[in-house]
């Protein structure tokens, strides 16, 4: 398969061929929801790599965190599936499940045999789960951002 440096250049590189198309507005008001997951992400992976959850064998991102990954598809897929979403929790959450079933399986696969990363502890079922719960609450917080925004700026 394709070598493992160049995979991880086009899993960071690609999606943010699309970052321009979401618009700087969209872009500025679920940067904070999109940063949370990120976090959020970058602990879980800390705990996972630690409970040897998965293995991470990427090049550009040796260690504990696999920030190919999270910095790559996770951050702007969350921009995206936000900015074309939000507002509707239903049409979200199956957004979502799609979104995270392709995420789970197919391509999951795809980089477990591009030799990127390997779930070991972990399956693709509870991977899929994972990220479906991680989507409910990371709307939950946007809900809040936006209230607390809204707050801010009615005149008291």
């Amino acid at each position: 398969m394709v070598n493992k440096k160049t995979f991880a250049l086009a899993m960071i590189i690609v999606p943010w061929l699309t970052a321009p198309f979401i618009g700087e507005k969209s872009f500025f008001r679920f940067l904070p929801v999109a940063s949370f997951v990120n976090l959020f992400l970058s602990v879980l992976s800390m705990i996972a790599n630690k409970k040897q959850w998965w293995v991470t064998k990427n090049p550009l991102s040796p260690g504990l965190v696999d920030f190919t990954y999270i910095l790559g598809p996770f951050f702007v897929t969350t921009l995206w599936v936000f900015k074309l979403t939000y507002g509707n929790f239903l049409k979200y959450l199956l957004i979502n499940i799609a979104v995270d079933a392709i995420c789970a399986y197919p391509f999951a696969q795809l980089w477990e045999k591009a030799g990127v990363f390997k779930f070991k502890k972990l399956n693709h079922t509870i991977w899929f789960f994972i990220c479906v719960s991680l989507a409910i609450i990371i709307y939950g917080y946007q809900f809040i951002v936006e209230k607390s925004i809204t707050k801010n700026q009615d005149p008291v």
